[in-house]
């Protein structure tokens, strides 16, 4: 099956692709391109969904960028792919470079990944930006290493990721984001199991923004498509016993 990419106008000029699950290898739970290695997937078949993923980009596999992703607000600045092997030990949740011929990618399963580039400044970033990374500044920390390399005019595009209406949240949850700002409260509406219902691609939007970026979200809900993407909450509704993971990836 040919490999399925989305795509967004306000990264034309810059090669780019929010990979769905099409086009891979792997079966069962983990059917189509799950390119997780912290996944139990079979890993010689993770590496053959990651090297489909890289020729795509136009890169080798040693070239496709990732790091130890946590959660953090934590950056990663690659200056030559001389850097890549050890970023599979690094924790962190954003990478930029300024360096042509290196593809950074991020994993998500229904965490925002967030591509982000300004052309003129040859300078992109990825970002997995879940919940708790947006609230404590990854995507702040993103836009902010890239413009110490250079970038002015930023660009950013949220792809496939959990939409409001299927993030139902606890009281708890809301009240992490509204004890840092009230304001907050106006990413939460009311579900129908009267619990509150969080827009994370909203709230992403917003940060995004606030921090200079034109911004914009693709439009695509993961847990609501099964038949295109991965979904950890998905998932753990069905009570399978793991997941697969979407990659997300940009290049000079």
């Amino acid at each position: 099956m040919t490999l399925d990419i989305l795509t967004h106008p306000l990264l034309d000029g810059v090669r780019h692709g929010f990979f769905t699950r099409r086009g891979g290898a792997s079966s069962g739970l983990y059917a189509g391109l799950n390119c997780g290695r912290g996944s139990n997937d079979q890993q010689d078949v993770v590496e053959t969904n990651r090297s489909r993923a890289a020729e795509a980009m136009g890169v080798s596999l040693s070239h496709l960028a990732g790091v130890w992703q946590v959660h953090s607000a934590d950056v990663a600045t690659i200056d030559s792919a001389d850097d890549i092997p050890a970023l599979t030990r690094t924790k962190a949740d954003a990478l930029v470079t300024a360096t042509p011929g290196i593809a950074l990618s991020v994993l998500t399963a229904d965490c925002q990944p967030v591509l982000l580039a300004d052309r003129q400044a040859g300078v992109i970033g990825a970002a997995h930006a879940g919940w708790r990374g947006s609230l404590d500044g990854v995507l702040e920390a993103t836009v902010a290493a890239m413009q110490a390399l250079g970038a002015s005019r930023i660009k950013a595009v949220i792809g496939p990721c959990i939409s409001q209406r299927a993030y139902e949240v606890g009281w708890e949850f809301m009240e992490n984001f509204t004890d840092e700002d009230p304001g907050y409260q106006r990413f939460f509406s009311g579900g129908p199991n009267e619990q509150p219902m969080f827009d994370l691609p909203g709230f992403g939007l917003s940060r995004l923004r606030e921090a200079g970026v034109e911004a914009a979200w693709i439009g695509h809900c993961t847990y609501a498509d099964s038949e295109r993407f991965f979904s950890y909450r998905r998932s753990t509704h069905r009570g399978e016993a793991d997941y697969g993971r979407l990659i997300s990836a940009i290049t000079l």
